[in-house]
This record gives structure tokens, sequence and C-alpha cells, in this order.
């Protein structure tokens, strides 16, 4: 957990940085001066004040250049909110611990952890105890092709397989075909995930037979159900394509895992 925040933190800092150097070219290229409004009988003044101290008014002809100076009071603005918001990101990364609580449990030695009951569940805790809920399986269509994954279990097709496998190989804790329910139906995602970076339940889809109508007709329907149930493509929803002539691509799978499952 403590790493997911660091992550977190680092892309927020860098993100910062980006925009404070984009911010102070932008300001470059805005006019000198300063503006500040006066309202008075009614009216709306506005004034130009230079860094010399020297104020003009500006009038109706001036507008370009009375919205470029309220464009850059609003930039500084931001500017200074960056800036002040990446030095204590900075500070933060400094003192943020490698380990959080979570952890205290899963680095016991194994003689203390049989014996220690832990307060708050570690990774590894966590994770066997969600993958070991049982749920009643999807059946298999009598004479359906037997595929089976490394650790024994039956998965509809070989690129199921290939998935279940690197899933399994990278340490990722999954269950396949675990009944969802959405709205009055219940389907089965190829795979719900649990990340362990943040402990977010995500799915993924192997859209293996895009090459068929009605099996894309039906993927379709699916992903619109996974949409109302709040469930969206590239947050907690995954696909990855196949047909009779475009193979699975496992290094998309590998960028999948690496990217988005971690």
């Amino acid at each position: 957990m403590p790493e997911s925040i660091r992550q977190d933190m680092k892309a927020r800092y860098e993100l910062l940085l980006n925009t404070i150097m984009e911010l102070k070219h932008r300001i470059e290229k805005l006019p000198e001066g300063t503006v500040y409004v006066r309202h008075q009988n009614g009216h709306v003044y506005y004034y130009r004040l230079m860094p010399d101290k020297v104020e003009t008014t500006m009038g109706s002809d001036d507008r370009e250049l009375i919205e470029a100076l309220v464009q850059k009071e609003y930039l500084l603005k931001v500017l200074r909110s960056a800036v002040n918001e990446s030095e204590a990101l900075k500070r933060m990364m400094r003192i943020y611990p490698e380990s959080g609580m979570e952890e205290v449990y899963d680095n016991l030695p194994t003689g203390r952890k049989m014996l220690a009951k832990p307060i708050v569940p570690g990774d590894e805790q966590f994770a066997a105890k969600w993958m070991n809920v049982p749920y009643e399986r999807k059946p298999f269509k009598k004479g359906a092709p037997v595929f089976k994954t490394i650790r024994g279990e039956r998965v509809r097709s070989k690129s199921e397989m290939i998935i279940a496998d690197r899933l399994w190989a990278n340490g990722i804790p999954y269950r396949y075909e675990y009944p969802l329910k959405i709205g009055k139906k219940v389907i089965h995602p190829d795979f719900t995930i649990l990340r362990m970076s943040d402990r977010k339940i995500v799915y993924y889809e192997h859209c293996g037979k895009m090459d068929d109508p009605e099996y894309t007709e039906d993927m379709l329907e699916r992903i619109n159900d996974y949409n109302h149930e709040i469930i969206f493509l590239g947050d907690s929803l995954f696909l990855s394509f196949e047909s009779s002539t475009t193979p699975l691509d496992t290094g998309f799978v590998d960028n999948l895992i690496n990217t988005h499952f971690r």
C-alpha cells in the first residue's frame, strides 16, 4: 500500500513540475504589468500597473490587453499553488516510510507469523483470503475442449489459459468467471482481479471471437452492462481482442499486468 501511495505522489510531483514549466513559459509571453479594477458610480474601470509603478487607464479598445493581463494574474496564482504543492510533496516523499502497517505481519519470521494474530491483514494474507472464497463456477458444455491452467483450473480457451498462467506467474490474484450481479442479471467476467497496490477489484474480459457477429453483439451488450454499473473501460474494466486471423497478443497482456493489475 505505501508503495502505491509513493507512486501516486511521484506521478503527481512530475505532473506539477511539468505544469510549472509550462506556466512559466506561457506567462513569459504575456504583456508586462498587472491589472486592477475599480468600481465607481456604477461603472467599471480597468487600470494597468507597470513594474515601474506607472499607471495607465485602459478602455474598451484595450479589451485584448485586459483579458491577457487577467489571464496572467490567474496563471500566476496557479503557478504559486503548483510550486507550493510540489515543495510539500517533495518533503513528503523524503519522509514517507518504505513500508506500511499492512506489511508488518508479512515481514515476520515464519515461526512468529504462525503465532501472531494480525490486526491489519498483510498483502499475502489478504490476497489468500480473497482467492479462497468459494463460489459456484459456470458449467462447461458437454464435449467442450478441456484447457487447464498451471494451477489446475479449467478454462474455456487456449488464450484464457495463457492469460491465467501469466496472471499466476506474476503473482496477480484473480478469480476465473466469478459471478457478478449487474442489475437483474448475473454475468461471469473472464477474470476478476484483485489489484494489490490499492486493493481494488478490476475486471478483464478477453474478447476471443471478434469475427463472429453474434459474439460481438453480445460483448457490446456486456460492456454497456458494465457501464451501467459504473465499471468503466480503462478504469475498472480492461479488454483484449482476438479473431480467427489475429491471435492473442501476449505482449499486450503483459503490458496490462504491469500497468494496470499490480
